[in-house]
């Protein structure tokens, strides 16, 4: 008898915490929201490759998708996501003497506008910015890819922190 009793308490706990409006990841969302849209990011960046806004979109999509329980839709989202990458630049850190760099870094800001349909007065817009460093005897070409994925991974959790847990 004990043993279902313990059962129906687990069950109970369980159910009670999944109606809970913070997850286990730590996310906030609130319960009426459930379903966000993600417009391709424009660039206005100079420099930047060409595919850059659409492959952010893609991977900002894809962490709301895996890591809250909303789906994405195009017609009448409860949420919306729209910006551009306005800074993809190298700069040459750290000089050292005879002026040569110690290391360059892949710099790239992002402009951002949450729209919450559902409460008008939680949306915000705000730039996110992070970089990459690499060896000045590398160029940039060389180690592209590897820079912009690090660069996109902290500025896809930047951007959901902000969104999904009151960050």
């Amino acid at each position: 008898m004990t043993k279902i009793a313990s059962l129906f308490g687990l069950i109970f706990i369980l159910m009670t915490l999944n109606s809970c409006r913070y997850g286990f990841k730590g996310t906030s969302i609130d319960p009426s929201v459930n379903t966000f849209y993600v417009e391709v990011f424009g660039v206005d960046a100079r420099n930047a490759p060409a595919i850059i806004g659409q492959d952010f979109t893609n991977l900002l999509v894809e962490k709301i998708r895996r890591e809250s329980r909303l789906d994405p839709v195009d017609i009448d989202p409860d949420i919306e996501f729209n910006g551009k990458i306005t800074r993809y630049e190298v700069s040459y850190e750290a000089p050292q003497p005879g002026e040569t760099a110690a290391f360059n870094r892949l710099n790239m800001t992002i402009s951002v506008n949450y729209v919450d349909n559902k409460k008008e007065d939680a949306a915000w817009k705000n730039n996110f910015s992070y970089f990459f460093d690499f060896p000045n005897d590398q160029n940039l070409i060389d180690i592209q890819d590897e820079a912009v994925e690090a660069i996109y991974e902290q500025l896809v959790e930047d951007v959901f922190n902000k969104a999904f847990t009151n960050w």
